[in-house]
């Protein structure tokens, strides 16, 4: 009996410990958290404030969407419009044009983009050669690292009249001229130079993911006698699975949000009619024309069909996905 009642005993002991514990208010728990890893609570110092300073700050600017804003008059001393500049904006010849040019972007480039990192990564991982492998990896990530102005440089210089991809093209019987300036021409090159750009970079996590594959099923399906096409569609695939789905969810996230920097230095009135998206829209409303509450009502409305995308790719994939893998 002596021997049963012990860990009772002590586990009763362990158990009122623990409570008295929990039972302490949360800024003294927090303050002796504090004292024992106050390396961790610094290093999380710059993380914080950069988010407060950035990202949750320019927050109290929003309502300059419902304003007519006026920089003497101040945010709050400028005139409440209400949904003025939302309905404004609804109601523009331009609505129907940005909104269908971002959507049929971001929409190219979740069909064509996001699935090359993937691509490549399988790719490189079937290289057995480590030398060869290194190489190519090094060869495409380069891209990532060059600057977006050099980057449209080179684009304009190469797809000019006189550019080399144009003279190419011109070998075969094309007229040569800018192709930029060719409606037809402008989302091919976008969406081509996007991927060379991003898809070294983009195949770093999925890379890392494929370490993380117990090389034991490879095996296994070898025994069973898959192929090495077979075990990439049961092996490999499925376990980087949960990777792609993260990450498929971010991407949705951003599904309006088309970086506005590529097209500015790439786009022209001449191909306005295919590259005019809703983040050049507010720059030029904004920034050219002073026209900042009616930017800020667009660039809102922007952050709220994000906001609609993240958490609609979320829920479909917490209810779809065998292992509800999800952001939250």
């Amino acid at each position: 009996m002596a021997a049963i009642s012990a860990p009772n005993k002590g586990g009763r002991k362990w158990f009122r410990k623990n409570r008295m514990k929990h039972n302490k208010p949360f800024s003294k728990r927090l303050a002796e958290d504090m004292r024992r890893n106050w390396g961790l609570y610094v290093m999380v110092v710059p993380v914080l404030a950069y988010f407060i300073i950035f990202q949750y700050g320019p927050m109290y600017g929003a309502q300059i969407a419902f304003r007519n804003f006026r920089p003497g008059l101040g945010i709050t001393g400028s005139p409440w419009v209400g949904f003025q500049h939302f309905r404004e904006f609804f109601g523009s010849i331009f609505f129907v044009r940005v909104l269908r040019n971002t959507i049929r972007i971001s929409l190219l480039r979740l069909i064509f983009e996001f699935p090359a990192p993937i691509f490549l990564a399988l790719l490189i991982n079937e290289v057995k050669h480590k030398y060869f492998a290194r190489t190519v990896q090094t060869i495409t990530y380069m891209p990532f690292f060059i600057s977006i102005i050099v980057v449209a440089g080179m684009i304009r210089t190469f797809v000019g009249e006189h550019g080399v991809v144009t003279q190419f093209f011109a070998f075969f019987g094309m007229q040569p001229h800018n192709m930029l300036n060719t409606i037809g021409y402008f989302l091919p090159i976008l969406i081509s130079t996007d991927i060379w750009q991003s898809i070294g970079w983009g195949s770093i996590i999925f890379l890392a993911a494929l370490q993380g594959i117990d090389q034991e099923q490879y095996e296994a399906a070898a025994i069973d006698g898959a192929g090495r096409l077979k075990q990439t569609f049961h092996v490999t695939l499925p376990g980087i699975m949960p990777t792609i789905i993260i990450l498929f969810i971010l991407r949705m996230g951003t599904m309006v949000s088309v970086g506005a920097e590529k097209i500015l230095l790439l786009y022209s009135p001449l191909n306005w009619e295919v590259s005019d998206v809703i983040s050049t829209f507010v720059y030029r409303r904004g920034l050219l024309e002073h026209q900042w509450s009616y930017a800020s009502a667009v660039g809102l409305f922007n952050s709220v069909v994000n906001i609609t995308f993240l958490l609609t790719a979320n829920y479909l994939s917490r209810r779809v996905s065998k292992d509800n893998t999800s952001l939250f």
